[in-house]
């Protein structure tokens, strides 16, 4: 495998977050990247799911963290 090559494999789409105006959306997934365990995945997709942007992975504990940050912060407003 190239050093630049990666393969990845959703395993569970979980929901939709957002949609922007060329069709890509921001979805929450389980993704298997390389061959490793599926993680928590926020990004943007292309409409076939070929293409991706930029995005966040995070294990169970970080995912339980950050729950934890946003029901503060969301309660505070």
């Amino acid at each position: 495998m190239d050093d630049k090559e990666f393969k990845f494999e959703v395993s569970r789409q979980l929901g939709v977050v957002g949609e922007g105006s060329k069709g890509w959306r921001k979805e929450l997934n389980m993704v298997s990247w390389n061959g490793r365990e599926a993680k928590l995945d926020l990004r943007e997709w292309s409409p076939d799911h070929q293409k991706m942007g930029k995005g966040v992975t995070l294990s169970q504990d970080e995912a339980k963290a950050l729950v934890a940050l946003l029901s503060s912060f969301l309660a505070q407003k």
